[in-house]
């Protein structure tokens, strides 16, 4: 732990004022949230003219920041909206409201004895602090899974995104002014660096914090806080094209997972490459990376199957490395063993593929590969909220406790026990003449 933070009372009452409104939206219905998040997703659209303003202020400020080295291109290419992106953002925000509600629900329900009954109900998990670099879209994305779920939420975006996610806020206020029944401080914002060593010292006040953005974000926030933490320090994600794989099939897959989105966490770091299948495989693929301009950067082996190809030698490093651009590495291994033993050395955990008509070693691979999501004959790309069904997602978590792979709405929300009696006492239940229980499930 660092330092406690300076004195930030302004924070304190944002924290206080936000987990007082939660308790408010943990009462109410499902449909006041729906409400709620058909108005935001409105709302979005309507204001999108200011919205899309802000964000090539903030776009053009950042492109200078990435000229002189200040910030990555992956950072700048998250930042830009347009129209199609806003649509997709209110999109994501109905399909949350479209979801069933996933707070108050009797999970099981036990007779303890007559008369004396024990529900486990799903609730909210709280206040939920989210702090993220770049990347707009996160801001209705994650105050949608919080408000249909019964969380009150404090959002802290990156300053490149200063101007956009004020504005997405500003959204979101005016929508919840048309829904009377829930307070606006559900949707809380802090815009200093200082105030978010302030909230990573409200543990008893804030439940969960989840960090989306770089190693360093994610890791400083585990690193600073006694909250819990939701969230994956890296991505590094693999394709195994394994000795029975359709080559055209193999080609398709990779070029998608490193392709599609190249600075997303999902997306493919290393491709490894059954030695069997290389003669087919190796070159054809190499030759559609290259001409996208990704640098390759290969081992000994790959180098001498591919000669001719401006290859790059790949170090140990590399192995364990998320590049987040256009960078892969590739491997030739021997057997389907070296490859699941190469992803979980170098694996972060996150999602992991093969390329295989062999349903045995498919079955191997997913058994064995001891990742967040592990995919048959499909690209790393799918590890998402959306595509997962979710609506959204508030991160991607490799962490094997509360929730893993990418996290809806079950995965904000915990449950507690409700004891519904007639008077008894323990003392019934102990000693000589000790009354029974009969724990029927119901």
């Amino acid at each position: 732990m660092t330092t406690k933070a300076p004195d930030s009372p302004d924070i304190r009452v944002i924290a206080l004022s936000a987990k007082k409104a939660q308790r408010r939206l943990s009462a109410l219905g499902t449909a006041a949230k729906n409400e709620a998040l058909l108005r935001i997703a409105d709302r979005i659209l309507a204001d999108q003219e200011v919205i899309l303003a802000a964000n090539r202020q903030d776009v053009s400020d950042a492109t200078v920041e990435m000229q002189a080295g200040r910030l990555s291109r992956s950072l700048l290419d998250r930042l830009k909206l347009d129209e199609a992106k806003l649509e997709a953002m209110a999109e994501g925000v109905r399909a949350v409201a479209a979801l069933p509600d996933p707070a108050n629900r009797i999970v099981e329900k036990t007779l303890l004895d007559d008369g004396l009954e024990l529900d486990r109900v799903t609730c909210p998990l709280g206040l939920l602090a989210i702090i993220f670099e770049s990347r707009p879209d996160a801001v209705t994305q994650i105050s949608a899974l919080a408000l249909k779920s019964g969380n009150a939420v404090i959002l802290k975006g990156g300053r490149e995104a200063a101007r956009t996610t004020s504005e997405i806020i500003r959204s979101l206020h005016r929508a919840l002014a048309d829904t009377p029944a829930i307070p606006a401080e559900v949707i809380s914002s802090v815009t200093a660096r200082a105030e978010v060593d302030a909230l990573l010292e409200m543990d008893g006040i804030i439940d969960l914090v989840i960090p989306r953005g770089s190693n360093e974000l994610v890791r400083y926030i585990q690193n600073h806080t006694r909250i819990p933490v939701l969230g994956h320090a890296e991505g590094i994600c693999h394709v195994y094209v394994d000795a029975s794989a359709s080559p055209e099939m193999a080609v398709s897959i990779c070029l998608d997972a490193k392709l599609q989105y190249p600075a997303a966490c999902n997306a493919a770091e290393t491709i490894l490459v059954h030695h069997a299948a290389a003669p087919d495989v190796l070159r054809p693929l190499l030759g559609e990376l290259l001409k996208r301009d990704v640098e390759v950067r290969a081992c000994e082996e790959a180098r001498e199957m591919a000669a001719g190809f401006p290859l790059k030698e790949a170090s140990e490093e590399d192995w364990k490395t998320e590049y987040s651009g256009p960078v892969v590495s590739v491997k030739i291994v021997e057997s389907l063993d070296e490859a699941i033993d190469h992803i979980n050395t170098y694996g972060s955990g996150h999602t992991d593929t093969i390329v295989t008509e062999d349903r045995d070693s498919a079955r191997r691979f997913l058994d064995e590969v001891d990742s967040a999501g592990v995919y048959h004959n499909a690209s790393t790309r799918f590890a998402d909220g959306y595509r997962y069904g979710l609506g959204a997602e508030v991160g991607i978590s490799t962490s094997k406790i509360h929730a893993r792979g990418p996290v809806g709405l079950d995965g904000l929300v915990t449950y507690k026990y409700k004891l519904y009696g007639h008077g008894q006492i323990v003392a019934t239940y102990s000693g000589e003449k000790a009354r029974a229980f009969k724990h029927l499930r119901l």
